[in-house]
Protein backbone atom coordinates (compact mmCIF):
# COMPACT_ATOMS: atom_id res chain seq x y z
CA UNK A 1 0.00 0.00 0.00
CA UNK A 2 1.47 3.80 -1.01
CA UNK A 3 2.37 6.02 2.25
CA UNK A 4 1.85 9.39 2.17
CA UNK A 5 5.02 10.07 1.39
CA UNK A 6 4.98 7.96 -2.01
CA UNK A 7 1.85 9.69 -3.03
CA UNK A 8 3.90 13.60 -2.32
CA UNK A 9 6.40 12.18 -4.57
CA UNK A 10 3.83 11.10 -7.40
CA UNK A 11 2.15 14.69 -6.74
CA UNK A 12 4.52 16.60 -7.29
CA UNK A 13 5.95 15.03 -10.36
CA UNK A 14 2.14 15.33 -11.76
CA UNK A 15 2.55 19.33 -11.23
CA UNK A 16 5.58 19.76 -12.75
CA UNK A 17 4.48 18.50 -15.48
CA UNK A 18 1.77 20.68 -15.50
CA UNK A 19 4.27 23.77 -15.73
CA UNK A 20 3.50 25.06 -12.38
CA UNK A 21 6.17 27.70 -11.66
CA UNK A 22 8.34 27.02 -8.67
CA UNK A 23 8.88 31.14 -7.96
CA UNK A 24 5.28 32.06 -8.16
CA UNK A 25 2.22 32.18 -10.52
CA UNK A 26 3.00 33.84 -13.73
CA UNK A 27 0.64 36.57 -15.16
CA UNK A 28 0.54 38.24 -18.66
CA UNK A 29 -0.64 41.39 -19.62
CA UNK A 30 0.00 42.76 -22.98
CA UNK A 31 4.08 42.06 -23.84
CA UNK A 32 5.20 41.98 -20.39
CA UNK A 33 5.30 39.12 -17.65
CA UNK A 34 5.02 40.28 -14.03
CA UNK A 35 4.57 39.28 -11.11
CA UNK A 36 1.15 40.32 -9.16
CA UNK A 37 1.68 39.91 -5.40
CA UNK A 38 -2.32 38.37 -5.87
CA UNK A 39 -0.59 36.20 -7.93
CA UNK A 40 1.87 35.12 -5.40
CA UNK A 41 -0.58 35.19 -2.61
CA UNK A 42 -2.95 32.50 -4.99
CA UNK A 43 0.11 30.69 -5.95
CA UNK A 44 0.85 29.83 -2.11
CA UNK A 45 -2.82 28.81 -1.92
CA UNK A 46 -2.82 27.19 -5.40
CA UNK A 47 -0.59 24.39 -5.52
CA UNK A 48 -1.13 23.21 -2.00
CA UNK A 49 -4.43 22.54 -2.57
CA UNK A 50 -3.67 21.07 -6.01
CA UNK A 51 -1.50 18.87 -4.26
CA UNK A 52 -3.77 17.31 -1.68
CA UNK A 53 -5.93 16.78 -4.28
CA UNK A 54 -3.76 14.76 -6.30
CA UNK A 55 -2.45 13.15 -3.01
CA UNK A 56 -6.27 11.80 -2.36
CA UNK A 57 -6.76 10.62 -5.68
CA UNK A 58 -3.49 8.46 -5.07
CA UNK A 59 -4.23 7.04 -1.92
CA UNK A 60 -7.68 6.42 -2.74
CA UNK A 61 -6.59 4.66 -5.44
CA UNK A 62 -4.49 2.42 -3.75
CA UNK A 63 -7.11 1.61 -1.40
CA UNK A 64 -9.30 -0.02 -3.92
CA UNK A 65 -6.36 -2.37 -5.18
CA UNK A 66 -5.20 -3.14 -1.50
CA UNK A 67 -4.24 -6.86 -2.25
CA UNK A 68 -6.45 -10.08 -1.36
CA UNK A 69 -4.79 -12.27 0.93
CA UNK A 70 -7.96 -14.39 1.74
CA UNK A 71 -6.73 -18.68 0.96
CA UNK A 72 -6.21 -21.51 2.89
CA UNK A 73 -2.87 -22.35 3.81
CA UNK A 74 -1.27 -25.77 4.93
CA UNK A 75 1.76 -26.58 6.96
CA UNK A 76 3.99 -29.86 6.46
CA UNK A 77 2.62 -33.32 6.65
CA UNK A 78 2.95 -35.81 9.50
CA UNK A 79 3.23 -39.36 9.26
CA UNK A 80 0.29 -40.94 10.66
CA UNK A 81 -0.67 -44.59 10.53
CA UNK A 82 -0.82 -45.43 6.98
CA UNK A 83 -1.76 -41.72 6.02
CA UNK A 84 -0.74 -38.18 7.27
CA UNK A 85 -1.99 -35.21 9.04
CA UNK A 86 -1.31 -31.60 9.10
CA UNK A 87 -2.52 -28.04 10.46
CA UNK A 88 -4.15 -25.37 8.11
CA UNK A 89 -5.46 -21.68 8.10
CA UNK A 90 -7.81 -19.88 6.39
CA UNK A 91 -7.12 -16.65 5.93
CA UNK A 92 -10.08 -13.81 4.85
CA UNK A 93 -9.51 -10.77 2.22
CA UNK A 94 -7.55 -8.38 4.84
CA UNK A 95 -5.21 -11.43 6.01
CA UNK A 96 -7.16 -12.25 9.79
CA UNK A 97 -7.92 -15.75 10.51
CA UNK A 98 -10.94 -17.44 10.29
CA UNK A 99 -10.39 -21.15 10.78
CA UNK A 100 -7.72 -22.93 12.32
CA UNK A 101 -8.02 -26.89 11.88
CA UNK A 102 -6.14 -30.46 11.67
CA UNK A 103 -6.62 -32.05 8.31
CA UNK A 104 -6.28 -35.98 8.08
CA UNK A 105 -5.96 -38.44 5.26
CA UNK A 106 -8.42 -41.38 5.33
CA UNK A 107 -5.16 -43.12 5.71
CA UNK A 108 -5.03 -41.40 9.05
CA UNK A 109 -7.22 -43.61 10.68
CA UNK A 110 -6.17 -47.04 9.33
CA UNK A 111 -3.23 -48.71 11.25
CA UNK A 112 -3.06 -47.00 14.12
CA UNK A 113 -1.21 -48.37 16.69
CA UNK A 114 -2.46 -50.09 20.04
CA UNK A 115 -0.99 -47.65 22.26
CA UNK A 116 -1.10 -44.24 23.19
CA UNK A 117 0.72 -42.19 21.06
CA UNK A 118 1.18 -38.44 20.22
CA UNK A 119 1.83 -36.49 16.76
CA UNK A 120 3.06 -32.83 17.04
CA UNK A 121 2.11 -30.82 14.04
CA UNK A 122 3.61 -27.99 12.57
CA UNK A 123 1.00 -24.81 12.34
CA UNK A 124 1.68 -22.86 8.75
CA UNK A 125 3.21 -19.61 9.73
CA UNK A 126 0.26 -18.02 7.87
CA UNK A 127 -1.78 -18.62 11.49
CA UNK A 128 0.87 -16.96 13.52
CA UNK A 129 -1.73 -14.14 14.38
CA UNK A 130 -3.74 -16.59 16.18
CA UNK A 131 -3.34 -17.54 20.18
CA UNK A 132 -1.93 -20.82 18.94
CA UNK A 133 2.10 -21.88 18.81
CA UNK A 134 1.57 -25.60 17.49
CA UNK A 135 -0.71 -28.94 17.54
CA UNK A 136 -0.81 -32.19 18.90
CA UNK A 137 -3.44 -35.39 18.19
CA UNK A 138 -3.17 -37.75 20.69
CA UNK A 139 -4.48 -41.29 19.84
CA UNK A 140 -6.30 -42.91 22.71
CA UNK A 141 -7.00 -46.79 21.42
CA UNK A 142 -8.07 -47.14 25.15
CA UNK A 143 -9.49 -43.98 25.55
CA UNK A 144 -8.99 -42.36 29.44
CA UNK A 145 -11.03 -41.81 32.78
CA UNK A 146 -13.73 -41.00 33.44
CA UNK A 147 -14.95 -44.61 32.91
CA UNK A 148 -18.03 -45.04 31.12
CA UNK A 149 -17.78 -42.08 29.18
CA UNK A 150 -14.21 -41.40 27.63
CA UNK A 151 -12.95 -45.04 27.49
CA UNK A 152 -13.84 -45.81 24.06
CA UNK A 153 -10.87 -44.89 21.33
CA UNK A 154 -10.84 -41.33 20.54
CA UNK A 155 -8.67 -38.73 19.54
CA UNK A 156 -7.17 -35.54 21.26
CA UNK A 157 -6.75 -32.63 19.37
CA UNK A 158 -4.49 -30.43 21.00
CA UNK A 159 -4.19 -26.77 20.13
CA UNK A 160 -1.21 -25.23 22.19
CA UNK A 161 -0.52 -21.79 22.91
CA UNK A 162 2.41 -22.14 24.52
CA UNK A 163 5.93 -23.91 22.67
CA UNK A 164 6.17 -27.48 22.07
CA UNK A 165 9.24 -27.26 24.33
CA UNK A 166 7.66 -25.62 26.98
CA UNK A 167 4.90 -28.18 26.78
CA UNK A 168 7.67 -30.91 27.01
CA UNK A 169 8.53 -29.59 30.33
CA UNK A 170 5.13 -30.41 31.93
CA UNK A 171 5.72 -33.11 34.19
CA UNK A 172 4.68 -35.28 37.13
CA UNK A 173 7.15 -36.49 40.06
CA UNK A 174 8.89 -33.17 41.16
CA UNK A 175 7.45 -31.10 43.40
CA UNK A 176 7.98 -27.29 41.77
CA UNK A 177 6.51 -28.89 38.74
CA UNK A 178 3.59 -30.47 40.80
CA UNK A 179 2.46 -27.05 42.04
CA UNK A 180 2.15 -25.66 38.99
CA UNK A 181 0.16 -28.30 37.81
CA UNK A 182 -2.35 -27.53 40.38
CA UNK A 183 -2.18 -23.98 40.16
CA UNK A 184 -5.24 -22.92 38.51
CA UNK A 185 -5.92 -20.05 36.40
CA UNK A 186 -8.30 -17.48 37.88
CA UNK A 187 -12.13 -17.99 37.65
CA UNK A 188 -12.39 -15.24 34.49
CA UNK A 189 -10.22 -17.21 32.77
CA UNK A 190 -11.99 -20.46 32.84
CA UNK A 191 -15.81 -20.68 31.27
CA UNK A 192 -18.41 -20.66 33.59
CA UNK A 193 -19.38 -24.25 34.42
CA UNK A 194 -16.48 -25.91 33.77
CA UNK A 195 -14.75 -27.73 35.59
CA UNK A 196 -10.92 -29.11 36.61
CA UNK A 197 -10.60 -33.14 35.87
CA UNK A 198 -7.24 -35.12 34.73
CA UNK A 199 -3.78 -33.70 35.03
CA UNK A 200 -1.64 -35.44 32.28
CA UNK A 201 2.50 -35.22 31.22
CA UNK A 202 3.08 -32.61 28.69
CA UNK A 203 -0.74 -31.59 28.48
CA UNK A 204 -1.48 -30.25 31.65
CA UNK A 205 -4.88 -29.77 33.76
CA UNK A 206 -8.07 -30.95 32.05
CA UNK A 207 -11.16 -28.72 32.23
CA UNK A 208 -14.43 -30.35 31.28
CA UNK A 209 -18.16 -29.65 30.63
CA UNK A 210 -20.01 -31.38 33.16
CA UNK A 211 -23.26 -30.03 31.23
CA UNK A 212 -22.03 -32.10 27.84
CA UNK A 213 -23.83 -34.61 26.41
CA UNK A 214 -21.56 -37.37 27.04
CA UNK A 215 -21.30 -36.52 31.38
CA UNK A 216 -25.51 -37.04 30.84
CA UNK A 217 -25.79 -40.74 29.66
CA UNK A 218 -25.68 -40.10 25.94
CA UNK A 219 -23.27 -42.00 23.82
CA UNK A 220 -19.33 -40.19 23.49
CA UNK A 221 -18.98 -38.51 19.97
CA UNK A 222 -17.21 -35.26 20.60
CA UNK A 223 -16.97 -32.58 22.90
CA UNK A 224 -14.14 -29.43 23.70
CA UNK A 225 -11.95 -29.84 26.68
CA UNK A 226 -9.50 -26.49 27.38
CA UNK A 227 -6.48 -27.24 29.19
CA UNK A 228 -3.89 -25.47 31.81
CA UNK A 229 -0.45 -25.12 33.84
CA UNK A 230 1.05 -22.63 35.92
CA UNK A 231 -2.28 -20.27 36.09
CA UNK A 232 -2.82 -20.10 32.50
CA UNK A 233 -5.20 -21.42 30.26
CA UNK A 234 -2.56 -23.56 28.01
CA UNK A 235 -4.57 -25.22 24.88
CA UNK A 236 -8.45 -25.77 23.26
CA UNK A 237 -9.03 -29.26 22.64
CA UNK A 238 -11.90 -30.87 20.67
CA UNK A 239 -11.73 -34.74 21.44
CA UNK A 240 -13.60 -36.94 19.07
CA UNK A 241 -14.36 -40.78 19.36
CA UNK A 242 -12.84 -42.30 16.36
CA UNK A 243 -16.53 -44.26 15.29
CA UNK A 244 -17.96 -40.72 15.03
CA UNK A 245 -15.13 -39.45 12.22
CA UNK A 246 -15.89 -42.78 10.71
CA UNK A 247 -19.50 -41.80 10.09
CA UNK A 248 -17.81 -39.01 7.69
CA UNK A 249 -20.01 -35.93 9.54
CA UNK A 250 -21.04 -33.20 7.92
CA UNK A 251 -19.61 -29.27 9.12
CA UNK A 252 -21.86 -28.42 11.46
CA UNK A 253 -20.35 -25.12 13.66
CA UNK A 254 -20.79 -26.10 17.74
CA UNK A 255 -20.53 -22.86 19.77
CA UNK A 256 -18.07 -22.77 22.62
CA UNK A 257 -18.48 -21.94 26.33
CA UNK A 258 -16.09 -19.10 26.03
CA UNK A 259 -13.95 -17.20 29.04
CA UNK A 260 -14.68 -13.44 30.60
CA UNK A 261 -10.64 -13.59 29.58
CA UNK A 262 -8.20 -14.97 27.87
CA UNK A 263 -4.51 -16.18 29.17
CA UNK A 264 -2.96 -15.98 24.98
CA UNK A 265 -3.52 -12.80 23.11
CA UNK A 266 -4.32 -13.57 19.36
CA UNK A 267 -7.34 -14.67 17.10
CA UNK A 268 -9.26 -17.39 19.34
CA UNK A 269 -12.25 -19.54 18.82
CA UNK A 270 -15.76 -19.10 19.40
CA UNK A 271 -17.26 -22.86 17.95
CA UNK A 272 -15.26 -25.69 16.47
CA UNK A 273 -16.17 -28.18 13.66
CA UNK A 274 -15.26 -31.74 13.15
CA UNK A 275 -16.21 -32.59 9.56
CA UNK A 276 -15.11 -34.96 6.62
CA UNK A 277 -14.21 -33.15 3.27
CA UNK A 278 -15.86 -34.92 0.50
CA UNK A 279 -13.87 -32.72 -2.24
CA UNK A 280 -10.60 -33.23 -0.47
CA UNK A 281 -10.79 -36.96 1.14
CA UNK A 282 -9.73 -35.32 4.47
CA UNK A 283 -11.06 -35.32 8.15
CA UNK A 284 -11.19 -32.31 9.51
CA UNK A 285 -11.32 -30.93 13.00
CA UNK A 286 -11.03 -26.50 13.52
CA UNK A 287 -11.30 -24.24 15.50
CA UNK A 288 -13.89 -21.75 14.01
CA UNK A 289 -15.11 -18.22 13.58
CA UNK A 290 -11.94 -16.93 15.20
CA UNK A 291 -11.57 -13.42 16.99
CA UNK A 292 -9.37 -10.97 17.91
CA UNK A 293 -8.74 -11.37 21.92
Amino acid sequence: MRTWSDALVMANRTLETEHLSPTGLEVTMGNSNFRNSNALQARRWVRPTRTIVVVAAILGCSDSVSPDQSGTFFGSSTTMATGSARAYVTLDRSGAPTELGLALTEGALVGLPTGATEYAITLPSQASSTAFKHAVINWMPMGHPPAMVYTVPHFDFHFYSITDADRSGIVLGDSQLDAKMARVPAPEFIPVGYAAGMAAVKMGLHWNDPEAPERKGEPFTKTFIYGSYDGAIIFGEPMVAKAYLETKPAAQPTPLKLPAQYSAHGYQPTSYTVAYDQTTKEYRVALTSLVLR
